[in-house]
């Protein structure tokens, strides 16, 4: 676990208090929004097994989705609609909605900590970190979030539209298979 704290370790020895990791999820499914969440996490209250939302099986994630909403500082949740990335393209789109959730935090983050190599249009210091989700603690918890609420959300919208078979659409370390009914 301390080794997925190497970042948070450094911004705390300089006195930054609320660190924000955000990360989006569905940059590249066939159907539905990107969802982004911010979260920040209290330093003292590290949750065990917060990892890259895509090594964890689906259970273990609904678990510590909810843990992490019930232990963090603050978290926000946002999405872009699918209607909106094709006005403007997926990689705006996922700016727009990591900006949003991080703009959305009932608390104010002193730094960033973003998944992958963007730059956010936030007046907050950040860090892009490459395989942020694994790296870092906190996009990690991040991570989770948003992969729990867009999962729950793509079941709801099978549900809603049986005729597109979205509920037989599975999402593997970035690859998409279909299995038909």
């Amino acid at each position: 676990m301390i080794d997925k704290l190497k970042y948070e370790i450094e911004l705390r020895a300089q006195g930054i208090e609320y660190i924000c990791g955000v990360d989006e999820v569905g940059r590249g499914p066939l159907a539905g929004p990107v969802v982004c969440a911010a979260v920040i996490m209290p330093p003292d209250n590290l949750i065990e097994g917060v990892d890259d939302s895509k090594k964890l099986c689906e259970k273990k994630r609904e678990t510590l989705a909810e843990t992490i909403k019930k232990n963090a500082v603050a978290y926000a949740i946002c999405r872009v609609e699918s209607s909106i990335i094709d006005e403007i393209n997926i990689l705006e789109a996922t700016k727009l909605c990591m900006k949003n959730a991080v703009e959305s935090l009932e608390i104010k983050p002193q730094f960033v900590l973003v998944d992958g190599n963007m730059k956010l249009d936030v007046d907050i210091p950040q860090k892009s970190i490459i395989k942020g989700d694994y790296l870092s603690y906190t996009i990690g918890a991040a991570s989770i979030v948003a992969k729990h609420f867009r999962d729950k959300l793509m079941c709801d919208y099978a549900m809603q539209y049986p005729e597109y078979a979205l509920k037989n659409i599975r999402v593997t370390a970035q690859k998409y298979t279909y299995r038909p009914s």
